[in-house]
């Protein structure tokens, strides 16, 4: 009668009444993980480290504009395995003398671990490259790590092992949580040193080729700066431009003083009067705004921040229809171009580069799609976008006060210049190169925790057989 059921049991003996007694507590993959590493003689991870929580969120008008060390937050650690400081324009900063001084906030260090703990929780990070960093009230640190290699021990808290046990103690009161205690009950396998190091090297291995993915995507961008003849271009920083009714709210239908700042007019002249010569993105880009029914149970939906702003990657999550915002709106397909009319002074430009069934966008993106006839590429317009003068220029557009935003028709009538076609073919080319290059290190951090899995599954010579690791493991 019970076939197929998700039904485990317990004895009343074997539960501790001061823990959980709730059904979802005691699901069968909780127990078999559980059951596995004590087989295995697992220890806790309080036995591992020391842990901190701050209690601190400051007001971001107050202390981020000074701030001058990366406040890690719920947000940082889903996206970024590592800490690095190719990120370093995401984070919200604040001083570190205010951090020190302030009881409410906790500092953690290089090499040091992090765990969101509210909102999100479950998602653990490495502190890889900055000296300090201040945490969040949505994290937990750990810290003071020994006896086990800090690489593993990050592959091993992401692997379903690790994970699936974070997420087994979380509560939901208002929202998910994770306690520190319940953290620290965290059952951790310690294989081989060995094993260990080979870890590790899988993990650094893929910082280098998010470096040399970050090198070529720079060199793809010099290229089209030096082609076009603006690689150090500087506008005017004249603070005062003299309009006459007739050339301002005449033409334009903006009063606002910033709309006419005079580096706007040295951008647009910069472009115009060029000799390679111009064109608009409309007439080389069709705009998509096919809204879907949202007919389908799951869909594969990007938001703003699923776009990393650092290189135009951008990741998509699967959300059950019920779950998914208002504004998730526009129904999209690989080769799409998705721009932010949020801040676009970030570069939230990306090429959607895969292929996903039922893929939607948050309508605060312009969804451009290439005309059959265009004499640009699509790498070519992505860098384009990305350089500092287009991300600044676009902010001449911005409409609103509270939430300021630019509109579809302002990024359809820009100009753009025609950049010659074996030069875009070079940019395509690196382009195409970097996006690998960064999948090729997801792939490692990938196999990383698949490795971890094995061995505790198989034992670690099972791993260790496979020559190189990276190579001839198949995640």
């Amino acid at each position: 009668m019970l076939e197929g059921l998700e039904v485990s049991e317990v004895l009343f003996s074997n539960i501790d009444l001061g823990d959980r007694i709730d059904a979802e507590y005691f699901g069968k993959e909780n127990i078999r993980v559980e059951k596995k590493l004590k087989d295995i003689h697992a220890i806790e991870l309080r036995n591992i480290g020391k842990f901190v929580a701050s209690a601190f969120y400051p007001a971001a008008t107050q202390l981020y504009a000074i701030g001058d060390t990366p406040f890690i937050r719920c947000v940082d650690c889903i996206k970024f395995p590592l800490i690095t400081r190719e990120q370093e324009n995401l984070f919200e900063k604040i001083p570190l003398q205010f951090a020190k001084e302030n009881s409410g906030v906790n500092l953690i260090y290089k090499g040091d671990l992090v765990i969101t703990k509210v909102g999100t929780p479950c998602y653990p990070s490495l502190i890889y490259e900055h000296d300090v960093v201040a945490l969040s009230r949505t994290v937990l640190g750990i810290t003071e790590i020994k006896n086990v290699n800090r690489f593993y021990l990050l592959a091993f808290l992401r692997s379903k092992y690790g994970f699936t046990q974070l997420q087994r103690e979380r509560e939901l009161t208002i929202q998910y949580q994770l306690t520190l205690e319940r953290v620290k009950k965290t059952l951790i396998h310690i294989p081989s040193i060995t094993f260990q190091k080979e870890i590790e090297n899988l993990i650094v291995n893929n910082i280098t080729l998010l470096n040399l993915s970050k090198i070529t995507y720079q060199q793809a961008e010099t290229l089209l700066l030096d082609t076009i003849g603006l690689n150090n271009f500087e506008p005017s920083k004249e603070p005062v431009n003299i309009k006459s009714f007739k050339d301002s709210l005449l033409t334009t239908g903006r009063l606002d003083a910033e709309y006419y700042q005079k580096k706007y007019e040295d951008y647009k002249n910069s472009i115009r009067l060029n000799p390679l010569g111009y064109t608009i993105i409309t007439n080389e880009y069709d705009l998509i705004k096919s809204v879907s029914k949202k007919e389908k149970k799951i869909y594969n939906y990007i938001e703003i921040g699923d776009v990393n702003v650092n290189d135009g990657s951008v990741i998509c999550n699967t959300i059950n229809t019920e779950d998914l915002p208002a504004n998730a709106k526009t129904e999209v397909k690989k080769g799409d171009i998705l721009i932010s009319k949020v801040r676009p002074n970030r570069g939230a430009v990306t090429i959607i580069d895969f292929e996903v069934e039922n893929l939607i966008v948050s309508g605060a993106f312009t969804v451009l799609r290439e005309k059959k006839t265009s004499i640009f590429s699509n790498e070519t317009l992505k860098v384009l976008l990305r350089t500092e003068l287009y991300k600044d220029w676009l902010l001449q557009f911005n409409i609103g006060t509270q939430y300021p935003v630019i509109r579809d028709e302002d990024i359809l009538n820009i100009p753009i210049l025609k950049i010659p076609k074996e030069v875009q073919d070079m940019i395509t080319e690196k382009i195409k190169i970097s996006q690998e290059l960064r999948k090729q290190s997801e792939q490692l951090l990938k196999t990383a925790k698949r490795a971890v899995e094995i061995a505790i599954e198989e034992g670690e010579e099972k791993v260790m057989e496979m020559n190189p690791l990276v190579k001839d493991y198949n995640c």
